[in-house]
């Protein structure tokens, strides 16, 4: 834990309210970063719930336990955990086709441009989605967020060997996929 965490966890033990302000200011960039590699178009909501649990849960922490958390993989665990969870219920909920949904104009950048704009920013992200769950979530925190491998081991709650397997798996897998989207 760094001093600035260390500080935010004081401000958050002495007032939680004007504490969790700075705690939400300190690591939203990070929370909000993970949101949009795991989550795509939901990230805000996804960091907005989050957070939201976050200050839920720190309401019935008493002083000493608030003031021993690790705010960047608490946080985190909490993104996780909010993740698949919504990802759980999603896939319960029933699927409306294509043809029954309303159409809507909107006005925004030409189709040519909105082409352009996908592929330039979305291959690696539509590589990454399809890396499964573990392999994804560990190479989003350590090559995007660059989370130290013990940080990401608290967050995933796995040992740091399965980790560090997780993302050499998942960048092998990346190199895989790259190298057959090449070829087409």
């Amino acid at each position: 834990m760094t001093d600035p965490d260390a500080a935010v966890l004081a401000a958050i033990a002495d007032d939680l309210d004007a504490g969790f302000a700075e705690l939400v200011r300190t690591h939203q960039r990070v929370v909000l970063s993970v949101a949009l590699r795991v989550g795509g178009r939901d990230a805000e909501d996804l960091a907005a719930e989050c957070f939201l649990r976050a200050y839920h849960a720190l309401r019935g922490y008493d002083r000493s336990r608030i003031l021993a958390l690790r705010p960047r993989s608490w946080l985190l665990t909490i993104l996780l955990n909010t993740w698949r969870n919504t990802v759980r219920a999603a896939s319960r909920r029933p699927v409306v086709a294509v043809a029954e949904l309303p159409e809507r104009a909107t006005a925004g950048p030409s189709v040519e441009q909105q082409v352009a704009d996908a592929e330039t920013r979305g291959e690696l992200a539509a590589l990454v989605s399809t890396l499964p769950e573990n392999q994804r979530v560990a190479v989003v925190l350590r090559h995007v967020v660059d989370l130290p491998v013990a940080e990401i081991a608290a967050v995933m709650a796995a040992p740091e060997g399965t980790v560090k397997s997780h993302i050499s798996r998942g960048l092998a897998r990346l190199r895989e996929q790259y190298a057959k989207e090449v070829v087409r």
